[in-house]
């Protein structure tokens, strides 16, 4: 199931998952999480526009039984992975943005260390893996992935940090904590690696 909260190209994540030979469906209805084994937050845009959607809706209390409770497993995608943080500094002059705190952390803006680097930081890049996960199986260390954001997860441990991307002096680019996963790439616009992630994921039991 892939969560449709306002925020995010949905119809690209489907059209990838289809490729990949699942059916998977899109919902604004909370109460459909009950019959996903698989769930999938995309999101572009702002943190906090992307909060405030998912607690007006009733995501925020249906995710916190399914996912922490029930255990299915969830994949957060670019703006998804950083809405899994515990708070995020987009947009704020004094008090934090909460998120989900599904995994410690917080979401700071990226900060160039040098002419080259610009913020969105948008295009193709590396990911070096601290650890492999099953989602990303068959995913060779120094693969590249596509990127679109101005922002990153910062984790507070290290154990949830599954890869890193040298840029703006370097990011946490994937995270991971029991069933729940993210990526602050594009797997809907990496191509075959990408590909193969969402694979993985849906395989996950």
């Amino acid at each position: 199931m892939i969560i449709d909260y306002g925020v995010g190209n949905l119809t690209s994540v489907k059209s990838a998952i289809e490729r990949c030979g699942y059916e998977i469906f899109i919902s604004n209805d909370v109460s459909d999480l009950l019959k996903a084994s698989h769930v999938i937050l995309p999101g572009v845009g702002a943190f906090s526009a992307a909060m405030n959607s998912l607690k007006e809706n009733g995501w925020v209390e249906a995710l916190e039984d399914e996912i922490i409770k029930y255990q299915v497993p969830l994949l957060g995608i670019c703006l998804g992975m950083q809405l899994l943080a515990s708070t995020s500094e987009e947009g704020v002059l004094e008090d934090k943005i909460k998120g989900l705190d599904y995994i410690p952390g917080e979401v700071k803006k990226l900060k160039p260390k040098c002419n080259k680097e610009r913020v969105p930081h948008v295009g193709w890049s590396e990911v070096q893996f601290a650890s492999k996960p099953d989602i990303f199986s068959n995913i060779k260390n120094n693969t590249d992935f596509y990127f679109v954001h101005s922002y990153h997860f910062k984790p507070e441990s290290e154990k949830h940090i599954v890869s890193t991307t040298e840029y703006c002096g370097g990011f946490c680019s994937a995270v991971s904590k029991d069933s729940i996963f993210g990526v602050q790439f594009h797997p809907e616009k990496s191509s075959k690696n990408g590909l193969n992630i969402l694979t993985n994921f849906l395989e996950i039991k």
